[in-house]
């Protein structure tokens, strides 16, 4: 038994003094950084309906369905390819008469059609004659207009920005590294984050009559720039 306990310490004792493993506890400086790449947009989505009202449903289903023909047919017209035209939105709902009466008691005046079109632009230079062509064929209500980037131009503005984020991170971390008087010898990981935001101008409206916008002044559209960003988490491991 004594012999026992005996070795039993010398192990606990060896254990003791064996040196760190210091692949186990890594020393490490984590740096981030953050990188913009402005662009200009490449794409555009402009989003407008047809509204129309009846006292008879199926008259304003009708009207409505023969204006928005007309307003796709005048944008096929001038160019714009039929898959880019999209509705993203459809709507029939009651206009009542006195809308301070409950639900119950108020009688229903008119009912109100809204068909909403969704339009993709690869020519952004377009989208002011988009915008008049639609109006003077039918389109009463517009909703929002965007300015956006293909997916190949936003992969190389991206791709610059991580590379801008990459050399910043890695430059704090060299300031700190030098400051300590230790070399960084490789990367533990790495995370990675950022995107960019698309150009968007809502709630605009047109309310004249066709013979009015047939003869006003085409629609000037400026889409600006774009700023793609990306952010890096870098650890980077040192002697």
């Amino acid at each position: 038994m004594i012999a026992l306990v005996l070795m039993t310490m010398a192990c606990v004792g060896i254990a003791a003094a064996a040196p760190l493993d210091i692949s186990s506890n890594p020393k490490v400086i984590q740096a981030s950084g953050t990188g913009n790449v402005i662009g200009t947009p490449d794409r555009a989505q402009v989003t407008f309906s047809v509204e129309t009202e009846n006292p008879d449903v199926k008259i304003a289903q009708q009207d409505n369905a023969q204006k928005m023909a007309t307003v796709i047919n005048a944008l096929v017209a001038i160019g714009i390819p039929r898959d880019a035209l999209k509705t993203t939105g459809y709507n029939i709902y009651p206009v009542y008469e006195d809308s301070t009466k409950s639900i119950l008691d108020q009688k229903v005046r008119t009912y109100r059609v809204t068909n909403t079109l969704t339009v993709t632009l690869h020519d952004v230079s377009k989208t002011g004659d988009v915008i008049d062509v639609a109006v003077a064929n039918g389109i009463n209500q517009a909703s929002s207009i965007q300015f956006l980037l293909s997916d190949e131009q936003s992969q190389v503005l991206r791709t610059e920005a991580l590379k801008k984020a990459v050399a910043r991170a890695r430059a704090d971390a060299d300031t700190v590294a030098g400051a300590m008087g230790t070399p960084i010898i490789g990367v533990q990981s790495a995370d990675i984050s950022g995107g960019y935001s698309p150009v968007l101008f809502e709630n605009y409206q047109y309310q004249a009559s066709n013979a009015i916008m047939k003869s006003a002044a085409p629609t000037p559209i400026q889409p600006g720039d774009i700023t793609v960003s990306a952010q890096v988490s870098i650890t980077y491991l040192i002697r």
